[in-house]
């Protein structure tokens, strides 16, 4: 790509996403002289926050215009800006991986697809895998409680973890890729967005899910200028000012709490009558003085004024009657989406686009796994996750086994 790219990041020294976004910009600047990157402190110039209308971080800028904001993969970044590699460059970057026919392919690098990794290489099994980033959606976790035997630990220390045991297998990683589609068969074939192709036997997929969107008028247009999904990194951007959380699930009486320390107000909106989050939750925000609770509310759409977000409208469903609710930010969550969309074509999934598995992780096409947060396995837990990606992986392994001795 020869066309000169000025990328300049604005990011904040809270923002546990900010140092990955960072870093993958920079990794494209060495790689080619026509890219610049400059990462720009909002607390250090906070006239340039206040000038671009900046209400999130990392928020990245091309040549001027908003490129992005929130998280985002280095694979994310060269897809947005159409960069493959060259046949050149692809015959030498990955010549090893494709005259190969590897006994498994893993793809995700989450907690399933890491577990996955490791019990297929302790079966003597040859392993590839395609990750977007090790540790996968647990990286963008601060606190974790509910790790048997670890009493306390946070994502992104987990996400070391996991790569530091990774490692101790010297299991062959290609990072920041993503899969394009895969082609069924005795020797499975799997398009990675770079071109290249690579073959195996058996396919794990452990590719885990992404934050679920409202899907209402003025959310995707306003990301950055006061709708966010990440509590943790964007929460600082509302210090002393009125905010709401909807989705009144784990995920949201967690935001709501960490925030209600930071901003003037909370409101958590939830749609059902009553909030589905822990009780040992629930009593904590509701003895919060600055959490206020409604439920049975349909959010409708997203208000905004002169380029920043100034309430929410929605529609009280116990009466049917629509209010709008002041606010400067809303944290949108409401769940998770399965990143299944390239496995579509051939394997079935339910209505939410999990792929559907039986007891052994079998998909509807021999040969093919799935795990984690991707599948139809209830209670999206990270223990969860972790023993499903071992199960998948030894019944990845009786297939090779039985499939080898069909062959012979």
């Amino acid at each position: 790509y020869k066309k000169k790219m000025q990328f300049e990041t604005i990011v904040s020294l809270e923002c546990h996403n900010c140092p990955e976004v960072v870093q993958a910009l920079n990794q494209i600047c060495l790689l080619n002289e026509n890219v610049s990157h400059e990462m720009i402190d909002g607390g250090l110039f906070p006239e340039v926050v206040a000038e671009r209308k900046v209400m999130g971080v990392p928020t990245i800028f091309k040549n001027g215009d908003t490129f992005s904001s929130g998280k985002m993969e280095i694979s994310d970044i060269l897809e947005k800006i159409n960069i493959t590699l060259s046949p050149e460059s692809r015959q030498s970057v990955s010549q090893e991986f494709e005259n190969k026919i590897y006994d498994v392919l893993i793809i995700g690098g989450g907690p399933a697809g890491v577990s996955s990794a490791i019990y297929s290489a302790r079966k003597g099994l040859e392993v590839l895998m395609i990750v977007d980033r090790i540790g996968g959606q647990v990286k963008d976790t601060i606190g974790i409680e509910n790790m048997i035997s670890v009493v306390s630990t946070s994502g992104p220390e987990l996400a070391d973890s996991l790569e530091k045991h990774l490692n101790h297998y010297n299991i062959p990683i290609r990072k920041n890729i993503k899969v394009k589609a895969i082609q069924k068969g005795e020797i499975k074939q799997t398009e990675l967005t770079t071109g290249e192709v690579i073959r195996s036997r058996a396919i794990i997929i452990a590719t885990g899910a992404r934050w679920r969107e409202l899907g209402i008028p003025g959310e995707k247009e306003n990301i950055g200028k006061g709708v966010a999904y990440c509590p943790h990194c964007d929460g600082p951007f509302f210090k002393g000012k009125d905010v709401v959380v909807v989705g009144g699930g784990n995920s949201g009486i967690e935001a709501a709490l960490d925030l209600s320390g930071i901003v003037k107000s909370v409101t958590v909106l939830e749609f059902l009558p009553e909030l589905k989050a822990d009780k040992v939750l629930v009593e904590k925000a509701e003895q919060t003085p600055n959490i206020r609770i409604l439920t049975q509310i349909q959010s409708k759409e997203v208000l905004t004024e002169n380029g920043k977000v100034t309430g929410l409208q929605y529609i009280d469903r116990s009466s049917g009657k629509e209010a709008i609710l002041p606010s400067d930010g809303i944290f949108i969550q409401i769940g998770l989406l399965p990143n299944s969309g390239f496995a579509k074509e051939i394997l079935e999934t339910n209505k939410f686009g999990e792929i559907i598995v039986d007891d052994k992780c079998r998909t509807s096409e021999s040969g093919i796994f799935a795990c984690g947060d991707v599948t139809t396995v209830p209670y999206k837990q990270i223990i969860i996750s972790m023993g499903e990606g071992a199960k998948a992986a030894l019944s990845a392994f009786e297939y090779v086994l039985m499939n080898s001795k069909q062959q012979a």
